[in-house]
């Protein structure tokens, strides 16, 4: 279901928003993010992630999402858990309205030998050794966090 620019508007003012976050590790243990192009988080290395659409099953947001984001399905998730990620802005970019997401952070793993892509809100996809992920100031906090908070700092 498409929402016009005032409904979506509506529904972020007064909801959360429901989203998944791939945390995707390679062999060597970098992270794989994206440089953002959109509010919010526009200009900070991210996660790759999205929306859970109503009525879509989470195995099947998974999917698409990194499918999306990625161009290749996932050869295996998990859910390591659940974050609250709140910003002062949206990506509508309207005044007065800050956005609340419920994010669900997976543990993704890719088939081996994918060839990714970024999409269109991603300038760039790189691999981030995982110290070097947690020093930097262009990583935003949201996507530090789901290594602080895991396990030995370990997906």
């Amino acid at each position: 279901m498409n929402l016009s620019p005032d409904d979506f508007a509506l529904v972020v003012h007064s909801t959360p928003l429901v989203s998944i976050d791939l945390l995707i590790l390679n062999a060597k243990g970098e992270v794989l993010l994206g440089y953002r192009r959109n509010r919010p988080a526009q200009d900070f290395w991210f996660v790759p992630g999205g929306r859970i659409r109503k009525n879509e099953a989470l195995k099947d947001a998974i999917a698409r999402i990194t499918r999306t984001e990625l161009g290749v399905e996932p050869a295996s998730w998990a859910l390591q858990g659940a974050y609250d990620h709140i910003y002062e802005d949206n990506a509508l970019g309207r005044d007065g309205i800050n956005t609340h997401y419920v994010a669900l952070g997976c543990r993704c793993s890719l088939p081996e030998g994918s060839a990714i892509a970024p999409d269109a809100q991603h300038a760039e996809l790189r691999w981030w050794p995982l110290d070097e992920l947690m020093q930097s100031p262009q990583v935003h906090i949201n996507t530090k966090r789901y290594f602080e908070e895991a396990p030995d700092n370990q997906l």
